[in-house]
């Protein structure tokens, strides 16, 4: 049974959050009316100020705003003035955190693949996602294995914040 992930799912820390997203479905409705979906199978988090990876630990900016919000707010961003990467905001408001959504099912399997497919941009940034009908996340009660790891390409935070297992990527399987 389908199951739309609510704000109290969003509203807990981050790293609560991002192991329990993987292996839920990413519903996107298309302009022309066709729902797509697609299962999470990597997910990784940036969490604080002080977490050197993060967007956050600048401060809040006018980039980094939308982290700031209460969980279930979409951050989406542009890297490399190319690809749109998917974050959904987790824990209470003024505790900037996110969840990146590195990866989606295969051959998508990396975090700007997967948006390019959804047609998931920076148009989309601020959306508030429980009660959303163009972006959405669903339970259907599929749980994988797994497993954690380092994050990565953030080699500017430094060798502490690199080495933290902060990513969490399912095992192929699951119930």
């Amino acid at each position: 049974m389908m199951k739309r992930l609510d704000a109290a799912f969003f509203e807990r820390d981050a790293l609560q959050v991002a192991p329990e997203l993987v292996g839920m479905l990413i519903c996107r409705k298309l302009p022309e009316g066709q729902v797509k979906k697609m299962r999470i199978t990597e997910t990784e988090v940036y969490r604080g100020e002080e977490d050197q990876a993060c967007h956050a630990r600048f401060g809040k900016t006018k980039r980094t705003e939308m982290m700031y919000r209460k969980g279930g707010y979409a951050y989406i961003y542009l890297v490399y003035g190319l690809h749109h990467l998917f974050n959904v905001v987790t824990g209470k408001a003024d505790e900037p955190q996110a969840v990146l959504i590195r990866a989606a099912e295969k051959p998508l399997d990396g975090p700007a693949k997967w948006t390019k497919h959804m047609q998931i941009t920076t148009e989309k940034n601020g959306l508030y996602l429980p009660d959303n009908n163009e972006i959405w996340l669903e339970d259907d009660g599929y749980r994988p294995e797994v497993r954690t790891a380092p994050r990565v390409g953030i080699d500017y935070a430094g060798e502490v914040w690199k080495a933290i297992p902060w990513r969490f990527i399912a095992i192929e399987g699951g119930k």
